[in-house]
């Protein structure tokens, strides 16, 4: 199959997921106004009783935030990877003639383009909400990397556990482990209000340096230890679970 092919048949594939998404509003409702509810919450209600004034949590929480509205939007693909899987629609696919490796990639390439539809929808918001970003040029673009190579990375995971999950159910518990991770962090509150235990906890998984990264690149003043933390754990994750989805994939088409 020639790369012709393929990037057609991505392009068809990618079509066909987002034209499913956007009809549902169900998931517009999970991945776009949970998390702009989420910010208002945080800001006009938990907000008071944090330290800072309200330019300054907010200017905290948006990071927290668009790591959730990113999270929301991921675990509809282990369960949309894994409704394919079970329902015979991979199997259909593959009697066609066309690039196998299309199926998976439709499903994270749609993943990609919504998502970034998302962080733009809740940017804009917080932006209205008080949002004041002293990041330059430079200093967006590496924080739109980051949000994207985010995207990227946990997409795999999320198709590893559709592909692993034998129903529907199984396959939703991933949000709930992916949105833990996020909670457990330093997205929504500093880590040195938390206990001990958690905090370790907290300090040594990937949310906090991708969290912190976002946060630091927007105000201006990256840190590039973080930076480079959050990237090796994103480089890891991402091609742990690409390998891991792809073998998972074979096994289960043969």
């Amino acid at each position: 199959m020639s790369g012709k092919h393929f990037f057609s048949d991505t392009f068809t594939m990618s079509s066909r997921v987002m034209k499913h998404s956007l009809r549902s509003v169900d998931t517009i409702i999970t991945t776009i106004l949970m998390p702009i509810l989420l910010m208002l919450a945080f800001v006009y209600i938990f907000g008071s009783a944090m330290t800072m004034n309200k330019v300054e949590y907010v200017n905290f929480i948006v990071p927290g935030v668009l790591l959730m509205c990113i999270g929301n939007g991921i675990a509809y693909t282990a369960v949309r990877v894994n409704t394919d899987m079970t329902r015979g629609i991979f199997d259909r696919f593959h009697s066609m003639p066309i690039a196998k490796s299309s199926i998976l990639g439709g499903h994270v390439i749609s993943t990609l383009l919504l998502n970034l539809l998302s962080v733009i929808a809740v940017i804009l918001i917080s932006f209205l909400m008080g949002f004041r970003p002293h990041a330059d040029f430079v200093e967006w673009l590496l924080a739109a990397g980051m949000i994207l190579l985010t995207i990227f990375a946990f997409t795999w995971m999320a198709v590893a556990f559709g592909l692993m999950a034998k129903s529907y159910e199984g396959a939703s518990v991933f949000s709930y482990l992916l949105l833990g991770l996020m909670f457990v962090s330093s997205a929504f509150v500093p880590t040195n209000n938390m206990g001990s235990g958690l905090r370790a906890f907290a300090e040594n998984q990937p949310m906090t340096p991708i969290a912190g990264s976002v946060r630091s690149l927007l105000a201006g003043h990256p840190v590039s230890g973080e930076i480079v933390t959050a990237v090796l754990w994103l480089v890891g994750v991402g091609i742990l679970f690409y390998v891991i989805s792809m073998n998972v994939y074979k096994k289960r088409m043969k």
